[in-house]
């Protein structure tokens, strides 16, 4: 009886000392040296970049010295473009990189955005891989395809159909109507920025669908679950859940279509004119930098251009700042709301 109820009972406590706890892993000197010579080669690929940067920099300044000197802030401020009288000025190309920029954000982004919404919340799951697809298909095609679509199919569209609807219908009016007086010829600064906005529209659109695609199913089944519609699950959810990431993708859309050469250079012109209208053509810094490179016959024409790079570096330099700013100021807000 008492072996049995010997056998039956639980064992008790094992006697003698505990066992001693595992003793740390002594590092050895090669996994140090390991971590050191990643330490260092991280840290140098970093500062490399930043090296890269300032090395760009300097060289477009000395580059561009001479028209610094001659011309002083009257570079920024004159419209003038004379090779022949030695007389040059940054404003018309200014103007018209930030016009057609400007342009081509206002068309993408509300383009962009739908697209994306309709391929991660509304759309069947056999649409969604072939039009994904397309979409990253579209931003593999080289910019001159889509400078030659312009000109030999865009342009006539344009100077045959829009041109003289907008002429007709928005010249008329008193202030707004300023832009969109003159000849329909088709190139100009609006269609340049129609198609910067069909250039930019695969980049933001898949950067937008995978950050949409990384929102936590929870909080959109929660969303759901107390009886939102899918509009408020996007509105409410996706949208500020994502916002930090979406502005990343439109100013990464917006130095895309500040640095495009070869499509502006096909359908905006050329002409060093400064005109309201955004029917007539104008200039881009990067359309002039590629025109009229080969064409520098003096040192003050080509330093002229390379002052011009050296502005493009400082636009395309302030316009990430701004997103670097916009973005911690979204980070800040959210750290305040919890």
């Amino acid at each position: 009886m008492s072996e049995t109820a010997n056998a039956d009972a639980p064992p008790g406590p094992r006697h003698g000392p505990a066992p001693a706890p595992p003793r740390p892993r002594r590092r050895r000197s090669s996994d140090t040296a390991a971590d050191g010579l990643f330490h260092v080669l991280a840290a140098g690929a970093g500062y490399l970049v930043l090296g890269i940067l300032l090395a760009a920099a300097l060289s477009m300044l000395w580059g561009g010295r001479k028209a610094f000197a001659t011309f002083g802030l009257h570079f920024f401020t004159s419209t003038q473009w004379d090779a022949v009288a030695q007389k040059f000025g940054a404003v018309v190309p200014i103007y018209g990189t930030v016009v057609s920029s400007t342009i081509a954000i206002i068309i993408a982004v509300p383009i962009s955005l739908g697209i994306a919404i309709f391929l991660t919340e509304i759309a069947p799951r056999w649409l969604r891989v072939p039009v994904g697809t397309a979409i990253e298909l579209l931003a593999a095609i080289p910019s001159i395809i889509y400078g030659m679509w312009g000109l030999f199919v865009f342009v006539p569209f344009m100077a045959t159909y829009i041109q003289p609807w907008l002429i007709a219908h928005l010249g008329p009016l008193p202030a707004f109507g300023a832009l969109f007086r003159g000849a329909p010829i088709g190139i100009g600064m609006l269609t340049a920025g129609i198609i910067l906005a069909i250039m930019i529209i695969p980049f933001i659109t898949a950067v937008m669908r995978d950050v949409f695609l990384a929102v936590p199913n929870g909080l959109k089944d929660g969303c759901i679950a107390m009886g939102s519609t899918t509009w408020e699950v996007i509105r409410h959810v996706v949208l500020p859940y994502t916002r930090s990431a979406v502005i990343g993708a439109i100013f990464l859309g917006l130095g895309r279509a500040l640095g495009e050469t070869m499509a502006v250079t096909f359908v905006l012109g050329n002409t060093h004119d400064l005109k309201l209208s955004l029917l007539e053509p104008g200039n881009s810094i990067a359309a002039t930098l590629a025109n009229e490179f080969t064409e520098a016959d003096s040192d003050m024409y080509l330093s002229s251009l390379i002052a011009l790079g050296f502005v493009l570096f400082l636009v395309t330099l302030v316009t990430l700042a701004i997103a670097k700013l916009l973005l911690l100021t979204v980070d800040q807000r959210k750290l305040q709301r919890r």
